[in-house]
């Protein structure tokens, strides 16, 4: 099987243009392509995972990959996807956010020796020159097709601002930036951003010939990828301070039956002969496909020893131990406590297994909560210092378990 079939088959190709020449390409390690990444937090997250996975398996096949920070895009915003405006951020938060993200690439990507790049766009937007914009980009831009793209399409009634319409532009402009100084010669992206995608094609196209070798691929289901890791408690995040190795391996534990087997063809290295062994598992056995599943993720991003102990961890907990060292440990202070005691709607919310006081009381008004397994049906439940000497874990729902220490 091919790199090019392969990645067909694990679900990752959808729309893409050339698909013979793309083929060829990829095929025979000739790819130099690049997926961008928005700098506007300061860690990736799991809606990111799939690009990092799939950068990852086609550096090992020999193509080389450029990790665009999107450092001068950033400070526009892409209206892809978004119902508002991004809140606009600092040079400084913008700066901060991509030393972040290199440092965690690092895990998916080789970049020693020239394997890989990793590029800024801030390097060459941010001293652009406006007139050079309008001179050397504008005139192979057509304002009727930009509007008739869906990512433009989709704001037109809530009102879409003239920064976010110079996004296409000059996401396009990346394109053609990295092909005539690094030899980029294709890119990946979401289908939310195949429109911004063909932009950057067309544009070195016209500029420089239809003989100029510049090729589109987008990953199915990147979209879904977007939604992947929104929790109740927010996005989860590939930082461990962020999202805790045991809570990175619970959220893929408990992901639905029906996306497991999806999950572990775009996102595990596992090979395919065994994954298509896993097509025809059924009831118990997929709960050790989110096992496997889990497990290899965790590994992958935080590394071995914590992918073990999450494992360890999360076995404990369904076998009724409820004790683990590896659970998620909250440490309550002096500060936490009023007259001597704490209630559990506070608790919760120091913990993270309530977003605020109502999402608490809702909770545990519908019988979701329990505390050393002892489930808790009053909200104003209070609870002494002395009760944090021994084990205190809060269980919410069948997923989230926090230790709570003094």
């Amino acid at each position: 099987m091919t790199l090019f079939e392969e990645l067909k088959e694990r679900g990752l190709l959808a729309q893409l243009t050339d698909e013979k020449e793309i083929a060829d390409l990829i095929n025979n390690g000739k790819a130099t392509f690049y997926i961008g990444f928005d700098p506007t937090a300061d860690s990736l997250h799991v809606g990111h995972f799939m690009a990092l996975c799939l950068m990852k398996r086609m550096q090992m096949a020999g193509n080389k990959p450029i990790a665009l920070i999107g450092g001068g895009t950033a400070m526009i915003g892409d209206p892809s996807g978004k119902s508002d405006m991004r809140k606009m951020l600092t040079k400084e938060d913008i700066q901060h956010n991509v030393d972040c993200f290199k440092k965690q690439m690092s895990k998916f990507i080789d970049f020693s020796e020239g394997k890989a790049m990793l590029v800024n766009n801030a390097d060459w937007i941010l001293d652009m020159n406006y007139i050079d914009v309008l001179r050397e980009v504008g005139p192979h831009f057509s304002v009727n097709n930009m509007l008739r793209a869906e990512c433009y399409k989709q704001r037109m009634e809530k009102g879409l601002s003239f920064l976010e319409f110079n996004y296409m532009i000059l996401q396009s402009y990346d394109f053609y930036k990295l092909f005539q100084d690094y030899g980029c010669n294709m890119e990946f992206g979401g289908d939310d951003q195949w429109s911004n995608m063909l932009g950057g094609t067309e544009l070195i196209r016209r500029k420089l010939g239809k003989d100029a070798y510049a090729m589109t691929i987008t990953l199915l289901l990147n979209s879904e990828g977007k939604k992947m890791g929104k929790t109740e408690k927010g996005a989860v995040w590939l930082d461990p301070e962020k999202t805790s190795p045991y809570e990175f391996y619970q959220y893929w534990r408990n992901v639905a039956d029906a996306d497991v087997l999806k999950c572990i063809k775009m996102l595990t290295f596992l090979p395919m002969e065994q994954i298509r062994e896993m097509d025809s598992w059924e009831g118990a056995q997929l709960n050790e496909a989110k096992d496997i599943l889990a497990y290899e993720l965790t590994k992958l991003v935080h590394g071995e020893e914590e992918a073990v102990k999450a494992r360890e961890a999360s076995k404990a907990l369904f076998a009724g131990g409820g004790s683990n060292a590896n659970m998620p440990t909250v440490t309550l202070t002096d500060e936490d406590f009023t007259d001597g005691s704490i209630d559990l709607i506070s608790l919760m919310v120091k913990g993270g297994q309530a977003t605020n006081r109502s999402d608490g009381r809702r909770n545990i008004e519908q019988g979701g909560v329990s505390v050393n397994d002892e489930k808790m049906s009053d909200v104003k439940k209070t609870f002494a210092k002395d009760a944090f000497a021994s084990e205190f874990i809060i269980k919410k729902g069948k997923k989230s378990f926090v230790k709570y220490v003094l």
